[in-house]
């Protein structure tokens, strides 16, 4: 492996570390401010790669972050969420590859709307079991090692929390 190769892995290991650390903010504000820093750090890594799908899905993911993290109604409302999942669409459309282009599109749109609940236990829910298992795959796909690492991270920091909080503790919605 070439040091560039090394590089490109590195900028997306440091986006899984501050990845695990979001689902550890009780609060959904951090930990969507969390996950943007941790978005930024991977959109670098996968434009790196080539995997043009999945940096412009996390560009639209930063976004996202940043409109449910915000104090602006309009940006934490739903047709925010519409305009955002329909963002989504257009990137899959522009940067089609064939069906891999489909897993990670599919995987925000799923966090999206998740997130857009406001219901910590629904965020968790879309992370576990749509969101983390289709960026493993499309990871795999495209040679993503940290980002492999990342939603297998990611997975069991979501696991942590529920036993920290518990599900009913989680099942409350917070803007």
């Amino acid at each position: 492996m070439q040091i560039k190769d090394l590089l490109i892995q590195a900028v997306g290991f440091l986006g899984t570390v501050v990845f695990f650390f979001s689902y550890q903010c009780k609060s959904n504000k951090n930990l969507f401010r969390c996950q943007f820093v941790s978005y930024l750090l991977y959109t670098t890594h996968l434009l790196m790669l080539g995997a043009l799908t999945g940096g412009i899905s996390y560009i639209i993911n930063m976004f996202r972050s940043f409109c449910l993290g915000s104090e602006n109604k309009f940006l934490k409302g739903k047709p925010m969420c519409i305009v955002i999942c329909g963002l989504q669409l257009i990137t899959l459309a522009v940067t089609w590859d064939g069906f891999p282009s489909v897993l990670p599109v599919a995987a925000n749109i799923a966090a999206t709307i998740g997130g857009y609940t406001y219901n910590a236990r629904k965020i968790r829910i879309a992370g576990m079991f749509v969101n983390s298992p289709l960026w493993i795959i499309y990871d795999i796909i495209i040679g993503s090692w940290a980002g492999i690492l990342d939603e297998a991270v990611s997975e069991l920091s979501m696991i942590i929390s529920v036993v920290r909080y518990g599900w009913k503790n989680l099942d409350k919605n917070q803007c």
